[in-house]
């Protein structure tokens, strides 16, 4: 049982850290079709929650205006990972 929570917060963390990396991809290559756009709107729902905190707290703009709230809110989502899996195996 111990093994399936475990592997349900892994599986949780990775499929955020994919939906916040397929956005920051998406988001250099502007599209007008109707599926990209549908894909766009679910990934901002998914990533947005983690991404605007960290955006809203970095000063505007970074140079060329590349916007690097994604790489860190990847790297918060490791460390938080890490964390939480290691509190599991310690409690379960």
């Amino acid at each position: 049982m111990a093994l399936v929570v475990i592997q349900t917060v892994n599986l949780f963390f990775s499929v955020l850290y994919f939906a916040i990396i397929i956005r920051a991809l998406l988001s250099w290559f502007p599209s007008s079709s109707r599926w990209y756009w549908d894909l766009v709107r679910v990934l901002d729902a998914i990533t947005e929650p983690i991404v605007a905190p960290i955006r809203s707290r970095l000063p505007m703009p970074m140079a060329a205006g590349i916007d690097i709230s994604p790489i860190i809110a990847l790297f918060l989502l490791r460390v938080v990972q890490s964390l939480v899996v290691s509190l599991l195996y310690r409690i379960l």
